[in-house]
């Protein structure tokens, strides 16, 4: 009997002792986590839903607006320090305002379609993310088609029927 009660004890000392181990253990787990969480650099990060606008065919003057939809999926406010084209013909506007974590924004691109023939321009956008993103817009611009109109309703010429 007192072998039975000597062995049940033991078992029941070291079952306790072992929770302490484990439940000290998780708890030093949770530390690590939470500190590395709160070591990492909270940066801002651009994220482009498109990193190219194809415009396909389109006729010369017509519209040449398009937008490059982002967003900022870091942990600090971005903020667009500067966007520039490759080209005179191609004009970007970007918000000036710091983008919050989660928020989105978009670049306005407008390419003058006055002239005909293929679109190939890039835009460079630098950021305080301290890596420089660049933007393609790509197409062609012709001609617009000439519609054919009859000059009058009483043509000289006559349909003998």
């Amino acid at each position: 009997m007192k072998k039975l009660l000597f062995l049940s004890f033991l078992v029941i000392l070291s079952t306790a002792v072992f929770a302490q181990v484990e439940e000290k253990s998780k708890s030093k787990k949770q530390k690590t986590e939470i500190i590395e969480e709160d070591t990492l650099p909270k940066v801002p990060v651009i994220t482009f839903t498109s990193l190219v606008h194809d415009y396909g065919n389109i006729y010369k003057n017509d519209n040449g607006v398009s937008f490059f939809e982002f967003k900022n999926t870091g942990k600090a406010d971005l903020q667009l320090t500067n966007v520039t084209s490759s080209c005179g013909c191609t004009v970007p506007s970007w918000p000036r305002e710091p983008i919050p974590p989660g928020g989105t924004a978009s670049i306005k691109v407008s390419y003058d379609t006055k002239r005909v023939g293929g679109i190939n321009k890039s835009i460079n956008v630098d950021s305080n993310t301290g890596q420089r993103v660049t933007l393609t817009i790509r197409g062609n611009v012709s001609e617009r088609p000439q519609e054919i109109t009859p000059e009058s309703k009483t043509s000289p010429v006559m349909i003998n029927e």
